[in-house]
């Protein structure tokens, strides 16, 4: 019978790498890519369909968002918790091999090249967590760690394996070369977790709004964002952007504001807020716009498809710095 093996591919060098070495032993790959709303796949379907590599794109946002509010090994320097992220990816990995009649996983992970999520000690620990500690492979590393299942059967000649570590990337480079790999890539995290801004702004919803949904992780990411009370925000368009993205993300109970008769953003205040929260936010919108910062601006709210007319004074740039997340 065919061996096979399920591996978690990022589209990045490294897990491309580890896909030609494994591939190269005549080993049936299928690689999986994982989706939630802080990181995509479309870097790794690119570059699974350049190497040729059959990949399944799993959403793991239910699973991801629960691990998140509570991870276990804690968050890295932003909101990232890399260890315990790992581990799930492998577990839900895992259950993918199972159902697939696969011997084992493997990752493109490097033996050192992250110092606080691929040393020595984090690697078996996620191994161990993920419920699969003798089935994962990390085939550029392989020969400097303990042997696996798939090694000691024999389905994986492990001296066809690397021993590359370190933050280096010479060895890999020279393998692109050999595995004519032309296009990959510059190493990057790809997490908006590890965005300071965004981070900030994912603690405040978490720490505010526990029965926050989808849409407003979603809005997390544009626009820049104020806390105008402690259960509410604003949200300001920077440019059309913006504004295109915030409109198409209102709900009927939002108050969406904008100025009347000068070109400026798009406001969102979810769930609407209270008079005079909403006309904080509308001297928000009359700051960020181009009509004049003297006398008062004419704007208007629409609010449950009803259109009010305000008239306020744009906020001073002091006022709004205190204001932004």
């Amino acid at each position: 019978m065919k061996v096979k093996g399920i591996a978690l591919f990022s589209g990045g060098l490294d897990s491309s790498l580890a896909f030609k070495v494994i591939e190269e032993q005549g080993i049936e790959v299928l690689g999986v890519i994982f989706e939630t709303p802080f990181f995509s796949s479309a870097k790794a379907r690119t570059a699974a369909e350049r190497i040729g590599l059959p990949l399944t794109v799993l959403n793991i946002t239910e699973e991801h968002l629960q691990m998140l509010h509570a991870p276990r090994y804690g968050y890295g320097k932003n909101m990232n918790p890399c260890i315990d992220c790992h581990t799930l990816m492998l577990k839900i990995a895992g259950r993918k091999m199972e159902a697939e009649g696969a011997d084992f996983l493997f990752t493109g992970e490097v033996l050192g090249q992250r110092p606080m999520s691929q040393g020595r000690q984090s690697l078996a620990v996620v191994a161990k967590n993920a419920g699969y500690p003798d089935r994962i492979l990390r085939p550029l590393s392989a020969r400097l760690l303990p042997e696996t299942a798939p090694e000691r059967e024999g389905k994986v000649d492990r001296a066809r394996l690397l021993d590359i570590q370190g933050r280096g990337r010479k060895q890999q480079m020279e393998l692109a070369v050999h595995y004519r790999i032309t296009s990959y890539p510059a190493p990057a995290g790809g997490c908006l977790l590890t965005d300071p801004v965004f981070a900030k702004r994912l603690r405040d919803l978490f720490d505010r709004h526990p029965d926050h949904t989808l849409r407003d992780i979603e809005l997390l990411k544009v626009g820049r964002h104020f806390r105008l009370t402690e259960s509410t925000k604003a949200v300001v368009g920077r440019n059309a952007m913006d504004n295109n993205t915030i409109e198409r993300l209102a709900v009927r109970s939002d108050a969406l504001i904008r100025i009347t008769h000068f070109p400026g953003p798009t406001v969102l205040v979810p769930s609407g807020g209270d008079q005079e929260t909403r006309l904080l936010a509308a001297r928000l919108c009359a700051r960020y716009s181009d009509a004049s910062k003297e006398g008062k601006i004419a704007a208007y709210c629409l609010r449950d498809d009803v259109s009010t007319a305000l008239s306020v004074l744009p906020l001073a740039p002091e006022e709004a710095a205190r204001l932004i997340l």
